[in-house]
């Protein structure tokens, strides 16, 4: 999680690139995915730390924390030469970030959980 944080940091502190070709939307992927990730990320920091039952709550600080993430960036832009801060990117994140957890959230802990034989979550877990 520090590390992706670190990386996105470093990436909108630098003038933004010419080499990224200039596909409609390219960035609002970039965007969702990186954000997805990073609400994933910090939603198992959360659920980790709080080691409770109610995954709603890891879930939204998750999302929460992601976000605001996404926000900062942003504004971090604004001091930039050659960058801008964009509304649609930090739509971008929140949306990227809710459905990174909300899948991370069914696929992972829900659907590997419902099966008899799921001793190795933690090991599925622990790769992702």
């Amino acid at each position: 999680m520090i590390l992706l944080c670190s990386l996105i940091f470093i990436m909108s502190s630098n003038p933004y690139p010419e080499s990224i070709p200039k596909i409609q939307f390219l960035d609002k992927l970039i965007h969702f995915f990186v954000y997805g990730l990073l609400g994933i990320l910090f939603f198992r920091a959360v659920r980790k730390r709080n080691s409770c039952r109610f995954q709603g709550y890891s879930m939204i600080l998750g999302i929460a924390l992601a976000s605001l993430y996404g926000i900062s960036d942003e504004i971090h832009q604004i001091f930039v030469p050659d960058r801008v801060a964009d509304i649609y990117d930090v739509i971008a994140d929140i949306l990227g970030s809710m459905i990174g957890v909300m899948l991370y959230q069914f696929f992972i802990l829900e659907y590997y959980a419902s099966f008899p034989y799921h001793s190795h979550m933690d090991k599925i877990e622990s790769l992702i």
